[in-house]
């Protein structure tokens, strides 16, 4: 049977995970990578300033619809009820598409389908939840396995941004990659509930 996954609003046990996962460089690596200056790089807040939050910085991080770009931050557990990641939406409600990261951080539950379960269950988001058009994510050419993933659900390579992540010393390309609606209910008509097991709370 399939990996499954929940996605669940932030808690703070789980920024504290998430700062300690992305002390691992394997796995800061999978996520958004590392700055120029080197230290890894996590869109929408920064896990250690977020663990000593006030409840007004948290909720403005967390739970503020209104805040520009919009983004949709959840805690992504296993079926066995296990914190193993997190994922991100960064919502363009006016062109109605939606960036998809997913980050599986805890690297004992890698390979084991809970990157595509995580991936499946924003999708049936962004698609039956909010109405928008399109998913879309940008994958260093290092992340093959990423890259795989995403093929395997359905996306397909829309572009290249040349040299766009700095990486090992280096810079590499990174492929920007897409599905639209019409072409997630083709390829899941039945929906994606073999892999997701639902939300809880208001995510």
């Amino acid at each position: 049977m399939p990996s499954r996954c929940e996605l669940r609003p932030v808690i703070r046990d789980d920024v504290q995970r998430i700062a300690d996962w992305l002390k691992d460089p394997e796995v800061s690596d999978s996520w958004f990578g590392r700055y120029t200056y080197g230290d890894a790089a996590h869109l929408g807040y920064e896990p250690e300033e977020m663990l000593d939050a006030t409840q007004e910085q948290w909720d403005e991080v967390f739970h503020d619809p209104h805040h520009e770009p919009h983004r949709d931050i959840f805690s992504i557990y296993s079926e066995e009820g296990e914190h193993i990641g997190e994922g991100q939406l960064s919502i363009d409600e006016p062109l109605g598409d939606a960036q998809i990261s997913v980050l599986i951080g805890d690297k004992t539950k890698w390979h084991m389908g809970y990157g595509t379960a995580a991936a499946l269950a924003m999708l049936e988001h962004i698609f039956d939840h909010l109405g928008l058009y399109r998913g879309w994510v940008d994958v260093p050419a290092y992340n093959t396995a990423a890259r795989t993933m995403f093929e395997h659900i359905g996306f397909v390579h829309e572009g290249t941004l040349r040299k766009s992540r700095p990486h090992e010393g280096a810079r590499h390309d990174s492929a920007i990659m897409g599905i639209l609606v019409d072409e997630y209910h083709q390829r899941f008509p039945n929906g994606v509930s073999s892999h997701v097991i639902g939300w809880e709370g208001n995510v």
